[in-house]
C-alpha cells in the first residue's frame, strides 16, 4: 500500500513537472503538430457531413462546404423535413428554405434565418472543427501558465483561454493528452463561479489529408453532467 502511494505521489509530481517545463506556446505548437502537421486547415477545400443526435431521438443532418482560400462557407441542414441552406462568400450572404430564396417574414422569424445567424453558424463550425489551430487567431488570450487537471479519471495538460470582448466573452479550457498532445476535451463557462456552460468529450479521429479531426463530439452540461447531444463526422469529400 505504501509503495502504491509513493508511486502515485511520484507520478503526480512528475506530471506537474511536465506542466511547469512546457510553455503554453509550446503546448499549442505540439498539439497543432499532432492535429495538422501539414498546415491543411488554412487550405481546406471540401465537404464535411455531420449527424447531430439528441437524447430524445431526433437527428439533424448537416453538410458543410468549406473553401478556405475563397472564404466560402455553405451550411445545408435537414431536420424534421425542413432544409435550410446558408451561404457566405466573403461579403455576400444568401439563404434558402426548402430550396427557395423567397422566404416569408414568418418563416424567417420561426427558423432564425438572417445573415447574422449565418455568420454565427459559420464561426461556430469553423471554430470547433478548426481547433486547436484556431487558438492562434487574433483576439485569443491564452493564460501564461499550463495547468494540470484530472478529468473523468485522466490527467491532462490544460490551456485556459479567454478572448477580447469583440471576439467572445466565455472562458474556455482545452485538455491535451500529455504524451501525444492530442486535444481530447474542451470546456467553456459563461460564468465559471456558477459552474454553467458545457464540456465536450472528443472521441475518434477522422484523417483528412493528414489532418486529424475529432470524429465524435459529445456535449454535456457542466453543472448536471447532462447529455445535450452528440455530433458525428460521418464523411469528408474533397471538392474538385
Amino acid at each position: 500500500m505504501l509503495k502504491y502511494r509513493l508511486f502515485v505521489l511520484v507520478s503526480i509530481m512528475s506530471f506537474a513537472g511536465i506542466a511547469q517545463e512546457i510553455t503554453p506556446a509550446a503546448l499549442l505548437a505540439k498539439s497543432i503538430e499532432y492535429h495538422d502537421p501539414n498546415g491543411v486547415w488554412t487550405k481546406l477545400h471540401g465537404n464535411l457531413y455531420i449527424t447531430m443526435s439528441y437524447p430524445d431521438g431526433q437527428r439533424r443532418f448537416s453538410k458543410i462546404e468549406i473553401d478556405m482560400p475563397r472564404e466560402y462557407f455553405r451550411l445545408t441542414s435537414k431536420k424534421d423535413g425542413i432544409t435550410i441552406e446558408q451561404t457566405l462568400e466573403k461579403g455576400d450572404c444568401s439563404i434558402k428554405l426548402n430550396g427557395k430564396s423567397y422566404i416569408s417574414e414568418e418563416d424567417r422569424k420561426a427558423h432564425r434565418l438572417t445573415c447574422e445567424r449565418a455568420v454565427t453558424m459559420k464561426n461556430y463550425y469553423l471554430y470547433l472543427y478548426g481547433l486547436p489551430m484556431k487558438l492562434k487567431d487574433p483576439g485569443t488570450r491564452i493564460n501564461p501558465k499550463v495547468e494540470t487537471k484530472s478529468f473523468k479519471g485522466k490527467e491532462y495538460l490544460v490551456l485556459k483561454v479567454t478572448y477580447e470582448e469583440h471576439v467572445g466573452k466565455d472562458t474556455w479550457y482545452f485538455y491535451f493528452d500529455p504524451s501525444t498532445y492530442a486535444m481530447e476535451v474542451y470546456q467553456f463557462f459563461h460564468d465559471e463561479s456558477l459552474n454553467d456552460g458545457e464540456y465536450i468529450l472528443l472521441d475518434g479521429i477522422e484523417e483528412i489529408k493528414g489532418m486529424m479531426i475529432p470524429k465524435k463530439r459529445s456535449w454535456y452540461t457542466n453543472k448536471e453532467n447532462k447529455l445535450l447531444g452528440t455530433d458525428l463526422l460521418t464523411e469528408y469529400r474533397k471538392l474538385n
